[in-house]
Order: C-alpha cells, then structure tokens, then sequence
C-alpha cells in the first residue's frame, strides 16, 4: 500500500557534462511507502539523477524538495544526514570488518570514551531484523557474508541511519532469483514501515513484481511515466530505446564441422571435477548452472588464469599449456570476465587506451606506438560495437552497457579464435544487450568457437547452439537447442 504524500519532488532537472547534456528538464516525485523504478538505456540519465539526488552531483539548474522542505544536498553526507540512502550495485561494506562495525561505521556507541560492545550488538541485531537477518551474527565478517546478505547489510546500514528514501541500484544483479525474491518481500515489509525506493534496473519482468510506479528515462529526457507497472515488457522496451525491438536473440548461424576447442577431463581441485567438451567453428556453447555451480572457474582455467591439476586443452588440434594468460592469449583464447571493473578494464585509462592496450605490439612501427594507428583501430571497433564515449574520456566515467562493449572491444583486433563471455550483459541495457548479441552471432559467423556463462537461462537459451549444465563442479548434462528448455536446464543444474 502506498501513500500518496510526496517524500520527494524534482522539478525541471538539469545537469550537463563538457559536450553532454545528461539531464534536461526532467520531473521526477516518489511518496512516502512508494517504489519508483527507474529504466532506460545506459547513457539515459538514471545515474545522473540518482547522483543528485545523493548529492554526489550539484544541480546547473531547477529545484527539489524533499520532506516539504528545499533540498539541495552539497555532498553524499548531507543526503544520508537528511535520510536519502544509496546502496549500489557493488556493496560499499568494508569486507575485513564485522557486520556491526560496518553498520554502525563511526557511529559506534561508546562507554567511557571506549566502544560499547555490548550495546552495539544490541543495536545491530535490531536492525538486522529488520532487514530478514535476525539469526546473523553481528560479530561475523562481511567478507564471509554471500552477496544477497552482504546486500541486506548495506540496506540495514542505510535504515540505521533513519533513511526514508533509498536508492537501489541494480540490486538484483548478481542474485540469484531466490535471492530476488526474498529482497523482494523485504521491500514489500519496508514500504508498510513507510520506507520509500528509486529502484534502478535493467531486468523489466521484475519491475512488474516490485513497482508501483515507473518513469522511463531517454537521452536525458524523461519520456514516460507508467502507474500501472504491469504494462508489456515490450512497451517498455519501445519506449526506452524510442523504437521497435522485434527480435531479442538472432538466430545463431549453423556451425561448421571442424572443432577449435576440445576440453578433456579438466579437474581444479576444489573448484570442478572432470570437464569435458568440444566447440566447433562458428558454434555459440551455452554453460548454465546455479550460482557456485564452477561454471567461472571452468572458463577461468581455459583463459589461464588460474592453474588446473588434470585434463588438457586444444584449440585447433594443437595441445595447450595454459600457465599465464598470456599463453591463452597466445593460442587464441580471450575471456570477457563477468566482473568489468575489476578485471576487465583500467579505469582510471582513457577508453583509447583500454581498447588499444592488448594490440600495442600491432600497433608499434620500430618499437614506437603510433597515434593514427592507435585512432583508426579505437574507430573502427567502436563503429562495430556501438560503443560510444570521446577516446580520452576516462573508463570510470563510460555507462555500464559502454564499459562492457570496451571490455569486449579491445579482443576484436588480437582476432581470436575462442571468445568466452562471463555474464556478458549483466547490468547493461536492452539496446546495450542487443549489440551484444548481435556481435556474439557475427563472431560464430565468421567461424570463432564461442562459449557464453549466463545467470539469466533465457540468455543462455536463446543464443547457444548446445547448453552444458554444471552443479557443484561436475557436468551434470549436454542438451541440443532443440530440447533445451528451463525445466531441463533446472532439473540438471540441481541433479548432485
């Protein structure tokens, strides 16, 4: 049930950027015991206007107003002081420190000039109660917490600080949809104690289950606004990117007879035991399973990043000692890790740089890198992938769909022969995904053996030509496009 008395209103936002007008003019208003999602394509304005919001950004021009009064937040503390909270899509908790000191960080109550232990439990245990976490132990690591819990953490930190409007980003991501829904039902119980929510995210189907309102957001502009969110995802999607999107997933073309990879036997103890498979030219090779299933770890050990004790890989006939990366590189192996970020790009680089670094050699006359070289590769690529961003704009500043197609970008040029993409459109957007699709199907069709890990199993479902299934580090089961379905894929992935 939601109230119908405005906690937050913003009239006529606007910010821009040198060479980019981010938000334009844009009216946005959440109630108290409200959720509002927040959707459009990455580069939209979603990130801007929640930084405002949270006074990470100061406005160029309108007004808002939050609890009735003028709200002009000069930093992220005097939004969190007036109860505006943000928990992002990666956790901002403190992984070497305990529940309770990462809830109560500064603020811890003290006694004698000392911290007050005991009280400090006290408090934490009843914010965890809050937040569905009654039997954690406030005393225990976050870093040995699993995601979904470390993210109630991060909500129970938010409403300690007596937050009244919290802002989620992406918070599903990397949930697995059990997880979902239990922060699902954790909204649910937060609205009825009348906290309200700008939730952000990619994965429309679940806007229908926790929203009560959406606003849809397109080149800064708003575009829409939705009371009913049980609008057709379709709609949705019309409105985000301005234009019909008819076909999700291309047709995967037929694959030829000659294999490129073959995996026999592939053993990491601990990790996964007994892997065995073959991608042939121009085959797209889904991997499903649930989370923890070694479906990473598998493809971490193909790329060379971490070491196996048993089993051999070929790609082209020719045996494979896989003791770095770069040996993987070498053969013809490039991987597109699930977290962008944090292994696969240089954030604090400039997007020329990013794309440009793994072809240095190919780019060098006589030892000297050479900057046309260098521009004419970024341009081509980009023009590829879609990827959008000036060549000296820093990695850290692109959108999340932008980061993942530099990530993917800068293998184009080395012309590999097997192309691995962990969770290749996790936290990116439907117009985003698309390109990403698209160029999944254009490599098969020039013959490189792909191989695709997704939590999303429509994904995986809708691009492969075979599905694998792992649980708990053993192959479980192989299935043809033409009998992979949910209920197949699951029966398998929860058969040890």
């Amino acid at each position: 049930m939601t109230a119908d008395r405005p906690l937050l209103t913003c009239r006529a936002l606007r910010k821009a950027f040198p060479g980019v007008v981010a938000l334009d003019a844009v009216d946005f208003d959440v109630c108290t015991g409200q959720v509002v999602a927040l959707v459009g394509e990455n580069g939209a304005g979603k990130t801007t206007l929640v930084k405002l919001l949270s006074g990470v950004h100061r406005l160029d021009s309108g007004a808002m107003t939050y609890a009735g009064q003028p709200f002009a937040p000069p930093g992220p503390a005097e939004a969190m002081d007036a109860g505006i909270a943000m928990v992002h899509q990666e956790t901002n908790l403190l992984l070497n420190m305990s529940v309770a000191d990462n809830i109560f960080l500064g603020r811890q109550p003290l006694r004698a000039g000392l911290v007050d232990y005991q009280a400090l439990r006290r408090a934490t245990r009843q914010q965890l109660e809050r937040v569905g976490l009654a039997d954690l132990d406030p005393d225990a690591l976050v870093g040995r917490l699993a995601v979904a819990a470390r993210q109630k953490v991060e909500i129970a930190k938010a409403l300690a600080l007596d937050a009244r409007l919290l802002i989620l980003d992406e918070p599903t991501a990397a949930l697995p949809e059990d997880d979902a829904e239990i922060l699902f039902r954790l909204i649910d119980d937060l609205k009825t104690q009348g906290v309200a929510f700008v939730y952000i995210t990619h994965r429309l189907g679940e806007v229908r289950r926790v929203a009560d309102r959406v606003v849809v957001l397109r080149d800064g502009r708003r575009v829409a606004e939705f009371d009913d969110p049980t609008v057709d995802v379709d709609e949705f999607v019309r409105v985000m990117v301005g234009r019909e999107v008819t076909q999700v997933y291309p047709e995967p073309p037929e694959p030829a007879a000659d294999e490129v990879l073959h995996v026999a036997g592939l053993t990491r103890a601990g990790a996964f035991e007994d892997i065995s498979f073959t991608v042939r030219a121009g085959e797209v090779l889904g991997i499903a399973g649930l989370v923890g299933a070694g479906r990473t770890e598998v493809v971490r050990a193909l790329a060379g990043a971490d070491s196996v004790d048993a089993g051999e890989v070929r790609v082209d006939g020719r045996l494979l000692r896989l003791r770095s990366p770069e040996d993987a590189l070498r053969a013809g192996i490039v991987l597109v890790p699930e977290d962008r970020k944090e292994q696969g790009l240089v954030l604090d680089l400039s997007l020329r740089d990013n794309v440009a670094l793994p072809s240095l050699r190919k780019l060098a006359v006589r030892g000297v890198v050479r900057l046309k070289r260098v521009t004419e590769l970024v341009r081509d690529v980009a023009g590829q992938l879609d990827l959008r961003g000036r060549p000296e704009q820093p990695a850290r500043t692109l959108s999340g769909g932008n980061q993942q197609k530099a990530v993917i970008a800068k293998w184009l040029p080395r012309e590999p022969r097997v192309v691995i993409f962990d969770e290749p459109t996790r936290g990116i957007d439907v117009g985003a995904k698309q390109a990403i699709y698209a160029l999944i199907q254009r490599l098969a069709s020039r013959g490189v053996a792909v191989v695709v890990i997704s939590s999303e199993l429509p994904e995986v479902l809708g691009l492969a030509h075979r599905v694998l299934v792992l649980a708990k580090g053993r192959l479980t089961g192989e299935l043809a496009r033409s009998e992979a379905t949910e209920e197949a894929v699951m029966q398998r992935a929860v058969s040890v």
